[in-house]
């Protein structure tokens, strides 16, 4: 039961789903019905246009208490009313539901399908008539097998046709080295030059081969090129080490072959079970991320615009909006990939023309979830705007507000700044004021000039800039959740319908059956929503700019007097403005009636973006339906030599065609233009840095490949493989190193030498892990299934399928693929290798058993090796030109701000009318490339977990709250980036309004310029950061008076209309989240470096 009384104190709130004076009501709105085009008039909520909250997954209060029914459910029965058996059977029903829900899930199926390769695979041991097709002195029939671990077919059809031509690729690489190296020797061999020929087997094909297989591996970073690397380096080893044709001087063919046919039969059997059983296609996929995201915006989008409209916080913070945002953002990174997996498809398919439409429909999606962003971002700078709150002067008896806010940023008290709820509300009405009011303030009650749509008109009961957002709401609150209703039921429509009568077969393969689900009236209905939106948000605009004129043009002529009882609350969070002196006060006010503009001009235009934008989703939707109608097939793909690379040249002068352009501008900009503008164009002219170096920076650039981290980590790792190989090479050695398996150490080697020395780490602890288990289970099956070397190879064939069964789930579905691997591998290397000896498949293994295998002696032998594979690569990865994780992360983090901070050394927004950067290290349209940057620093965050220092852990949390905030901060750039992109080219009035408020956006981005070189510089010298920073609230205010300043009396506002100052708007919005994420990032370096670290100042 919640109670009823009225909350009164100092830390009184009201229920977060009512919010701030829960009183307030939007008028009637009218709305446009997708599906009929008619305008309908009533009282709606958002809340009924979401399915998923009317689907009771936010129950809340308004759930029955007794399920609707009147009774209590028998499963909804309390445990302690139950006796044990029905306690029992009910937990053994749940968990049954439970496995057959992931039996049949995707990673289930994928389980069972990779599981089901390897018992196919393994059959090449098992059965005689395989293993003889492969050699009867070949013992290492087990690495067919062994290729479907790392292998697998647990992906999509167009990702099988890419594993294949990779696989294909290493094959012919591990041939290459192959056939080579026994050449070289061969001819070495006929001159009695053996030990030349050896000494360059080491250096360019064990040396070279592998270390250029570990280049490629980290260069590209995909895990297809992983297993592809693996594959080869498993051939090139196991022709270079182990079947010792090379160190012989002969040249055998027969046993490269063998190795390639073995793992030409793992390829076919993995390929041949991807596609045969229950078959994954990414267009499929690719359907169902096309619904499910655009589910998902319309979803978030219904959060966002009730959030704006009822002034909660909350509801943009609670769980169920961060479970919409987690679902987003997996849909659309999943929606990016099955798109490329599905282009293969496509087009070997020759659909090359659907494909392109398809893509043309992820990047719509895309468009729309940036749009929802600056929606999003809007929504905050409305919550930081009203948190700002006010409280009575009880002791002067007078009802004149005074604004302050709490230091963690959470109000202390409510706010007069009433918000609008949708749902209306029963509300006690004492003699014209509320009742329950907080500390007995005596609201007014505005309900009814709330109702009322000429709110606006009223300046008279606008006091201030509060009063001037909720009078704007009042005003533009019913056209936009009008038109948020009309887009979520197209969206909820969009973008597939399957088609009736569905064969078995297709329904098997699991290929897309699916027709687009475009009705004939959304074009029209959408448009004349937007039309009656445009219209009532230019009225909505045009009235808030005469209010705000007559209350700007009150304040400044009045003084002192009305002004400062009016405005005495209108001060931004930032107590330097309550201590300054009158003009610091007339800045201020006009900062936030300004700020008022900025935050509903950018959502009022973020949202009609949005549905402009949803317009061409249905345009393009029109293009694909007539496409899978009518198909095109073409394989234009298949002349490759064809093909053109995109031109991505920027425009250096971003004009508007036929605009008029003041030709005095050029003077202008020369006279005007800051001095740390010029300052920063002639910083990264690189015609005028290379005249002034001397010849040897020539030189010293032109060896940089030698520095890259990339080349060091290839040189090491083929550095150790020689001195790991050595042995082998050695008369005296190969015995030994022969007998104890050493070429699987060397495969282990390559396995887990990883960039960073915590990725070695991470890797080298899991495979160890593995190794031991693996070797456990091969005791364990071969002790099971054999009597006295006789083996029974179904029973061993069924314990086999049920080991890889939890390898591939290790792998699969808890993405801990290192373990899972490694212990079949070393299962491999256990059972199989001991039945091909007990088959008589000899290969002058007379040490480990012969036809009466030494299990013990295999495992051990298998388990010293993987072992010692592991450790040499701890080794060579730490003490090797070591590359720490930890001082990769840091500077890279410093690198980033810096690249951060040339983007602001140079106005963003000065672009239009000094055209693009010399350099794109300060073209914030790179911001792309520092996002791609920022999730390799995460990759890095996680190794360095892994990485254990005498001075202590890893400050983990720290950094990833620090990492955290850098992500914001560039979304921030994004949202300002695509405000750019969208409008390339000015119009007279944008102009004129960016040419008066050029010096205030100089001095703004020049402060956060400073601010990023301050943090990048504090976290690269592990030093703590100065007690005082400049602020960016001052300048940020000042440049918010110079757009009042410029509406009322500047040179051009009569060519400015509404719409020019939407790139200011977004630019203020931007520039005060920026400020927000510097602030928490410097508090985060003071936890990290508060403390003086004296051994970096002493003078030594």
């Amino acid at each position: 039961m919640t109670s009823c009384s009225t909350p009164s104190g100092p830390g009184a709130s009201y229920p977060p789903e009512r919010g701030r004076f829960w009183n307030r009501r939007l008028r009637r709105a009218s709305f446009i019905s997708p599906a009929t085009g008619e305008r309908s008039k009533r009282i709606f909520t958002l809340r009924e246009a979401s399915h998923r909250l009317n689907g009771g997954l936010e129950p809340g209060e308004r759930t029955p208490l007794l399920n609707g029914h009147g009774g209590v459910h028998e499963e909804d029965e309390p445990a302690s009313d139950r006796s044990r058996w029905q306690r029992a059977q009910a937990f053994c029903k749940e968990k049954a539901r439970k496995s057959w829900e992931f039996a049949t899930s995707k990673t289930g199926l994928g389980i069972l399908k990779s599981s089901l390769a390897y018992l196919l695979a393994s059959l090449a041991t098992f059965v005689p008539a395989i293993s003889g097709a492969i050699g009867n002195r070949q013992d290492s029939k087990h690495m067919v097998a062994t290729v479907t671990v790392w292998f697998h077919p647990a992906r999509s059809i167009g990702s099988m046709h890419e594993a294949t031509i990779l696989a294909m690729i290493a094959l012919c690489y591990s041939g290459l080295v192959s056939f080579t190296s026994m050449a070289i020797s061969m001819f070495f061999g006929r001159q009695d030059l053996l030990l030349v020929g050896h000494i360059i087997v080491l250096i360019v094909f064990i040396g070279g081969g592998l270390g250029f297989i570990a280049w490629v591996k980290e260069r590209l970073g995909h895990p297809l090129v992983n297993v592809a690397c693996s594959l080869a380096s498993l051939g090139c080893i196991t022709i270079l080490i182990k079947e010792g044709a090379v160190q012989a001087g002969a040249f055998s063919h027969d046993r490269v072959l063998q190795v390639l046919l073995m793992v030409i039969m793992g390829v076919v059997a993995t390929t041949a079970v991807n596609v045969c059983v229950l078959p994954t296609t990414a267009r499929n996929s690719l359907v169902k991320d096309m619904a499910k995201d655009t589910d998902l915006i319309g979803e978030i989008l219904v959060c966002i615009t009730r959030a704006f409209l009822s002034g909660r916080k909350i509801d943009l913070e609670d769980d169920y909006y961060k479970q919409l945002m987690s679902e987003h953002q997996d849909s659309s990174g999943s929606m990016s990939k099955n798109l490329g997996e599905a282009k293969r498809e496509l087009w070997l398919m020759g659909k090359e023309r659907q494909y392109e439409i398809e893509a043309k429909i992820v990047d719509c999606l895309t468009g729309l979830s940036q749009d929802l962003g600056g929606l999003r971002s809007a929504a905050f700078a409305q919550f930081a705007f009203i948190n700002e709150v006010v409280t009575p002067d009880f002791q002067s008896g007078t009802s004149t507000p005074t604004r302050k806010a709490s230091p963690n940023g959470t109000q202390r008290y409510p706010s007069i700044l009433g918000v609008i709820d949708e749902a209306p509300e029963d509300t006690t009405l004492n003699n014209g004021y509320l009742e329950g009011s907080p500390h007995g303030i005596r609201t007014p009650d505005r309900r009814l000039s709330l109702e009322t749509p000429n709110l606006l008109e009223m300046p008279s009961s606008l006091d201030s800039p509060g009063d001037m957002f909720l009078a704007f709401l009042a005003q533009l609150g019913p056209p936009a959740k009008s038109l948020v209703y009309t887009i979520k039921q197209i969206l909820d429509e969009l973008p597939f319908r399957q088609k009736p009568d569905q064969s078995w077969w297709i329904r098997y393969a699991n290929v897309p059956t699916v027709e687009v689900a475009m009705h004939g009236n959304f074009h029209g209905s959408l448009q004349r929503a937007i039309d009656m939106y445009r219209q009532a948000r230019n009225e909505a605009l045009q009235k808030l700019h005469a209010s705000r004129a007559l209350n700007a043009a009150g304040f400044m002529g009045q003084g002192s007097a009305k002004g400062a009882r009016a405005f005495s609350g209108s001060n931004v969070a930032s107590p330097a403005r309550n201590t300054a002196g009158g003009g610091r006060k007339s800045e201020a006010v006009l900062a936030d009636i300004e700020e008022v503009s900025a935050c509903c001009g950018h959502f009022s235009f973020s949202l009609l973006d949005l549905a402009e934008d949803v317009l061409t989703y249905l345009n393009i939707l029109d293009e694909l339906k007539v496409e899978m109608e009518h198909p095109h097939y073409s394989w234009q793909w298949l002349a490759f030599w064809t093909r053109r690379g995109k031109h991505t040249g920027r425009s250096g002068n971003l004009v508007r065609q036929g605009s008029i352009v003041d030709p005095d501008e050029e003077h202008h900009v020369q006279q005007e233009i800051s001095a740390h503008i010029r300052q920063a164009d002639d910083f990264v002219d690189p015609e005028k840095a290379a005249a002034r170096r001397p010849w040897t920076y020539k030189l010293h650039k032109a060896l940089h490949i030698l520095r890259r981290d990339d080349i060091r980590f290839a040189t090491k790792v083929g550095v150790g493989a020689i001195l790991y190989a050595l042995p082998a090479f050695i008369e005296s050695s190969r015995p030994f190193f022969v007998h104890w398996r050493g070429e699987w150490g060397l495969v282990s080697y390559m396995a887990v030498c990883s960039m960073t020395v915590g990725a070695s780490n991470t890797t080298s602890i899991n495979r160890l892990i593995g190794t031991c288990i693996g070797a456990a289970l091969a005791i364990v099956g071969w002790v099971i299934s054999s009597d006295h070397g006789d083996a029974n190879p179904w029973l061993l064939a069924f314990f086999g399928w049920l080991v890889s069964l939890g390898c591939f789930y290790l792998i699969l579905a808890k993405n801990n693929g290192p373990m899972g691997r490694f212990i079949l591998l070393t299962y491999n290397l256990g059972a199989l290798y001991s039945y091909s000896l007990s088959i008589r498949d000899d290969d002058n293994d007379d040490d480990e058993g012969g036809i009466d295998p030494a299990i013990w002696s295999i495992v051990l032998h298998r388990l010293v090796a993987v072992i010692a594979g592991c450790l040499w690569a701890v080794v060579i990865t730490r003490f090797i030109w070591p590359i720490s994780a930890r001082r990769k992360l840091k500077d890279g983090l410093c690198t980033l701000w810096l690249r951060m901070a040339l983007v602001w050394k140079r106005d963003p927004l000065a672009t239009f009318l000094l055209g693009a950067p010399r350099s794109s290290y300060m073209d914030i349209r790179e911001e792309s490339a520092m996002r791609a940057f920022l999730s390799n620093l995460e990759g890095l965050r996680k190794a360095a977990c892994s990485e254990y220092e005498l001075r202590g852990p890893f400050p983990d949390e720290i950094i990833g709250r620090i990492l955290e905030r850098t992500g914001r901060m560039l979304d921030a750039f994004h949202a300002m980036n695509v405000v750019i992109s969208k409008n390339l080219q000015y119009t007279p009035g944008e102009a004129a309004v960016l040419r008066a408020t050029r010096p205030e956006r100089f001095q703004l981005s020049a402060r956060i310029s400073h601010l990023f070189s301050v943090l990048a510089s504090s976290v690269k010298l592990e030093y703590p950061l100065n007690d005082v920073l400049p602020s960016i609230e001052h300048t940020r205010d000042r440049l918010l008076a110079r757009i009042s300043e410029f509406r009322r009396s500047g040179e051009g506002r009569e060519v400015a209309t509404e719409q020019d100052y939407e790139l200011l708007y977004a630019y203020v919005l931007v520039t005060g989240q920026l400020s927000q994420d510097i602030q928490a990032v410097s508090a985060e370096i003071e936890t990290l470096y508060g403390t003086l670290n004296e051994e970096r100042l002493k003078l030594e």
